[in-house]
C-alpha cells in the first residue's frame, strides 16, 4: 500500500472514531436532561420505576390538583397541595410562585424528584383554560383507569 492511500486510511479511521465519540457524548447529554411524565398511581404502584421512587430520577407528575389539598402557611412560599390521577393521589410540596391559574380541580404538571413518599417539585404548570388538559396527561390518566377497570372486573385467584 502506498503511503497517500496508508495516510487517507488514517484520517478515515480518525474520522470514525471522532464520530462515535461525538455520538456517545450526544447520547449521554441527551439521557440526563429527559424527564418522563407519570401519573400518582404509577409512582405508586412501582410502575415507573426503582429510580422514581428512590429520588433518584428527575420526572414530571402529570394529574389533577385534588379538591381542598392547597394549604400555604402565611407568609410562607412553599405550598402543599395533592396530585390525584383517579386511581391514586400524592402529596406534592413546591417552594416558589405558583402559576396564575394554579388551583383546585385543575390540571397540572409538576417537574421534580419523589422524597420519601412526597413529590418535591421544582416547577409547576397549570392548565391555561377550563377546557384544557395537556394531551400526555390525559392519556396517562386514561389507561391508567382503562387497566384499573380491567383489574377490577377479573376475579381474584382462587375465587369462583
Amino acid at each position: 500500500m502506498n503511503p497517500t492511500r496508508q495516510r487517507r486510511l488514517w484520517y478515515v479511521a480518525a474520522l470514525l472514531v471522532a464520530a462515535g465519540i461525538a455520538t456517545a457524548l450526544v447520547v449521554t447529554a441527551l439521557g440526563r436532561n429527559v424527564t418522563y411524565l407519570y401519573t400518582p398511581a404509577e409512582i405508586l404502584d412501582g410502575r415507573a420505576g426503582e429510580a422514581v421512587s428512590s429520588g433518584q430520577a428527575r420526572i414530571r407528575l402529570g394529574g389533577m390538583v385534588a379538591a381542598d389539598s392547597f394549604k400555604r402557611a402565611p407568609g410562607s412560599m412553599e405550598a402543599h397541595f395533592t396530585v390525584d390521577d383517579g386511581d391514586a393521589r400524592m402529596p406534592v410540596v413546591y417552594t416558589g410562585i405558583l402559576p396564575d391559574l394554579f388551583r383546585e380541580k385543575q390540571a397540572v404538571i409538576a417537574t421534580g424528584r419523589v422524597h420519601n413518599g412526597t413529590f418535591v417539585a421544582e416547577e409547576v404548570l397549570a392548565k391555561h383554560d377550563e377546557a384544557y388538559m395537556p394531551k400526555e396527561v390525559a392519556d396517562k390518566m386514561g389507561k391508567a383507569h382503562k387497566k384499573h377497570d380491567v383489574d377490577a372486573a377479573l376475579p381474584a385467584e382462587g375465587a369462583q
